[in-house]
């Protein structure tokens, strides 16, 4: 059995490949942290299926190059299929990063968030998951069918707040929400390049505080490849949640990124 079989998804196998990423709070930097964890898993070698659930923001589109249709938000009111919508990261790495964002008007978005439009979310996951090593979901805060639907879909959840007081007394309640859903997070992460990088260590209850990158720009990312702190703190992340033990390279563990625009 290859190294992919044996990690991936296979029919009665418990072990954990779906991640979701959920902000306490708006700007949490959810999107970038997905992302992230995306290229860390393809250094490694694995396929990894990201699917944007954070509609109002679009920001995965921001990473993704080419013209992007269908997005998620198509697919998930239409019949379109989970190939059509598809984009692939230009990343120098064994794995490869495809992505499902949202890139749509109003109105579209406005469809999208019905729970006939989340249940189709679902269907869009479960069938990634069976044809990824692993499938990571960019989630806003909880407060929509997209989002529950998210949530608990997944097999494991991180939640992820700004390394800030304002990401400290919003972790709280964002961690209670979800366990009204029934879902106890995996792993809880400060974020201080979400605060402007200034603070790093004032969520004192945070699982992992990842650390602010010199990659600042949206589409600059991913920046693992830079190693150090950065690339440590994901890791530490996708251990916890994914329990995948990453070794960042003494060059980051990623080549050459170029990154793309969305149109």
């Amino acid at each position: 059995m290859s190294e992919r079989e044996s990690w991936g998804r296979t029919a009665g196998d418990d072990d954990a490949t779906t991640l979701a990423l959920v902000g306490a709070v708006g700007g949490a930097g959810t999107t970038r942290l997905t992302v992230e964890c995306a290229a860390a898993l393809a250094s490694e070698g694995r396929d990894v299926a990201v699917l944007d659930a954070a509609y109002a923001t679009q920001g995965l589109a921001n990473h993704c190059p080419g013209r992007i249709d269908p997005d998620v938000t198509t697919c998930v009111t239409g019949s379109r299929s989970l190939d059509a919508g598809l984009v692939t990261l230009p990343l120098d790495t064994p794995g490869r990063v495809a992505c499902l964002p949202a890139y749509a008007p109003f109105e579209r978005l406005a469809r999208a968030k019905t729970p006939e439009a989340a249940q189709r979310l679902e269907e869009l996951f479960d069938a990634a998951a069976s044809r990824f090593d692993a499938v990571l979901l960019d989630v806003p805060p909880v407060a929509s069918n997209q989002a529950v639907a998210a949530v608990t879909a997944a097999d494991r959840v991180a939640l992820v707040t700004p390394d800030s007081r304002r990401g400290a007394d919003a972790l709280p309640r964002a961690a209670d929400r979800l366990r009204d859903l029934g879902e106890v997070p995996d792993c809880e992460v400060a974020n201080a390049g979400a605060s402007g990088g200034t603070t790093e260590g004032t969520v004192q209850r945070a699982d992992v505080t990842l650390p602010a990158s010199a990659a600042t720009a949206p589409d600059a990312a991913p920046a693992y490849g830079d190693g150090g702190a950065f690339a440590a703190a994901v890791a530490r992340v996708l251990a916890a949640t994914l329990d995948v033990a990453i070794e960042p390279d003494d060059d980051g563990g990623l080549g050459e990124y170029v990154p793309g625009l969305s149109g």
